[in-house]
């Protein structure tokens, strides 16, 4: 699943003056002189269809609205009583929400190592640290990405949770606990645990135990929804306004559920009030402290929520994005105030950022004090960084160049990272607007509030990957020479060197013009959308694995008949074809280094 969770935090700047926080007074007519003056404008401006809001404040629901259309083709309003949206990663709450209430029923631990609550499979034990079901909602197992095959186009495509789980095992690239590393499987097998424990499957569990009970009637868990609640469903778009096709989630409990702006505002009412309805109050005390944090001085987790700080404000929360929708969940627990919001389009990530930090503006106003004491900032290391979240061991691991930040030191000891200058604070750390950065475990990790990044080798980072791309380059349309060399020594009647030589030369050629091809092919699939990989590796992309396997093989065999011809050739060939070879060389690093050789989808 494709989610920018991690990235709705920070959503503005601070404000230029500190002011403490408060909570301003929210009723039905102040919620929606806001919505109602901010959304219609920014829906035109942003060229999202839709959207749908509800704000709850306390025990009631104060608001809900749908703005523009459901079904641009049909006319079909967003109706926030009706309309269901994909919610995506928010999922994820009710995930975690179920595992709350399975360690309340005392049939699952939080501590216990998930290997011994899996029968049919086990998570391989990389490290001695074992995998607890508290690292599966913190997301700290230390396990690596995937996207491709995480998703299917029909029903006939998808396979038991359980089945899928046990063959789609990622590899675990760090010791679980060290820093979060957003996981859709993580926080799948913490569903499939629930499951594990009840006997009850993933949808109906979600019925029985949460949609029901809170009264969330027109919601559901199930793929495909329900017969009564299909035709409701709101259709997604991507930027050019293109319907987005329903995809199947093979994750389902990291992102399944289905939901009006009704039904969400009764969940969030539950965690408001001491998990009523679903938890009992000491389970939902639990559930709402922090579970993890990389330091004390950044955002972490707490049991399935993000936990941040937001214009001074505790926030807890969790956005998801899932085929052309987009949504975000918060609440302000002192202000006992909640917001769901959901667009309809790819368009309007930008946009929600924009009305969840005038939200916040307006009902949540404040600024988090400047850190007080005299603590030195651990200075991180100046060089590139890669997301936690990322892809080793398949060929997703290429989406790591395209991921990378910088990040520079300047004179004056501040930091540039993220396109945002961080000054030091008092406590150690680091601000940029309500964002926060430290350095941890020795400065091999950059953490800030919404995500974490590791120190990226030198072999890793774009301008060294670069830097051999266009020496290949230049190598490969070097080779060019050779064929028309061929053609000026046929013209004058010499020979062109032994047979072997001749052949070694064309091989070494093809070889080189044959992976330009491979690069150019690999770019535009890079450029190309991600959707289209969700229900496993287009064939395309599979017929252009297999070049590089055609070029290694000319290399080799062009090195071979090398040596026979070399004594008969000129001096100027024998470079040229070096270079070719060596071009080759640089080629097989690349793709070697970068999981090209094969199909390597993890």
């Amino acid at each position: 699943m494709l989610l920018l969770a991690a990235g709705l935090v920070g959503f503005g700047a601070a404000p230029a003056h500190a002011a403490p926080p408060s909570c301003a007074a929210l009723s039905t007519t102040t919620a929606a002189a806001f919505f109602e003056g901010e959304m219609p404008k920014r829906l035109r401006s942003s060229g999202t269809p839709g959207a749908v809001v509800s704000v709850v404040s306390g025990t009631t629901v104060a608001y809900t609205h749908g703005f523009g259309h459901a079904d641009v083709a049909a006319g079909t309003q967003m109706n926030p009583e009706r309309t269901l949206v994909r919610i995506a990663s928010i999922t994820k709450l009710f995930t975690a929400t179920a595992v709350m209430q399975q360690v309340e029923a005392g049939r699952l631990d939080l501590d216990a190592d998930v290997n011994t609550l899996l029968t049919t499979f086990q998570i391989p034990r990389t490290y001695p640290q074992p995998i607890r079901v508290r690292d599966l909602i913190n997301h700290t197992a230390g396990f690596e990405d995937r996207i491709i095959g995480t998703g299917a186009r029909t029903a006939d495509d998808v396979v038991p949770l359980g089945e899928y789980l046990a063959k789609n095992v990622p590899a675990r690239i760090r010791p679980p606990g060290v820093v979060s590393a957003y996981s859709n499987y993580g926080a799948a097998l913490a569903g499939y645990l629930v499951t594990k424990a009840t006997g009850e499957p993933w949808d109906t569990y979600v019925q029985q135990h949460l949609l029901t009970p809170l009264g969330m009637t027109h919601s559901t868990a199930s793929e495909p929804l329900p017969a009564a609640l299909a035709a409701d469903l709101a259709n997604s778009y991507d930027e050019d306004g293109t319907r987005v096709p329903f995809t199947f989630d093979l994750l389902a409990p990291d992102g399944s559920v289905s939901a009006t702006a009704s039904d969400m505002a009764k969940f969030m009412i539950a965690h408001l009030n001491h998990g009523e309805g679903i938890l009992k109050p000491q389970t939902s005390t639990v559930m709402q402290n922090r579970s993890f944090s990389a330091d004390p001085r950044v955002g972490g987790y707490a049991h399935g929520f993000m936990d941040r700080v937001l214009h001074g404000h505790r926030v807890l929360m969790h956005g998801g994005d899932w085929e052309g929708f987009e949504s975000v969940l918060l609440l302000v627990p002192d202000c006992r105030l909640g917001l769901f919001v959901s667009l309809n389009s790819l368009e309007g990530a930008g946009m929600l950022s924009e009305v969840v930090d005038g939200f916040l503006d307006r009902f949540a106003p404040g600024s988090e004090p400047a850190a007080s004491g005299s603590q030195q900032p651990v200075v991180p290391q100046a060089g590139f960084y890669a997301p936690t979240r990322r892809n080793v061991t398949g060929i997703e691991k290429l989406l790591t160049l395209l991921e990378l930040e910088r990040l520079t030191v300047t004179d004056s000891g501040t930091l540039r990272f993220k396109n945002k200058t961080w000054t030091p604070e008092g406590d150690g750390a680091y601000r940029a607007g309500d964002d926060h950065l430290v350095a941890v475990d020795d400065g091999q990790y950059v953490v800030t509030d919404g995500s974490a990044f590791e120190r990226a080798s030198r072999a890793d980072t774009l301008p060294f990957n670069l830097v051999v791309l266009a020496g290949f380059a230049v190598v490969a349309l070097s080779a060019l020479v050779v064929p028309v060399a061929a053609v000026a020594h046929r013209i004058r009647g010499q020979a062109a060197g032994a047979r072997s030589w001749r052949l070694s030369r064309a091989m070494a050629t093809l070889a080189v013009l044959l992976g330009l091809g491979f690069l150019a092919g690999l770019t535009t699939a890079l450029l190309g959308s991600t959707s289209a990989f969700l229900a496993g590796p287009p064939a395309g992309l599979r017929a252009l694995l297999a070049v590089p396997i055609v070029v290694f093989a000319l290399g080799l065999a062009a090195a071979g008949t090398s040596v026979a011809g070399w004594r008969q050739a000129g001096v100027a060939a024998r470079v040229h074809q070096a270079v070719l070879l060596a071009g080759i060389a640089a080629m097989a690093w690349f793709c070697w280094h970068w999981n090209l050789i094969g199909w390597q989808f993890s």
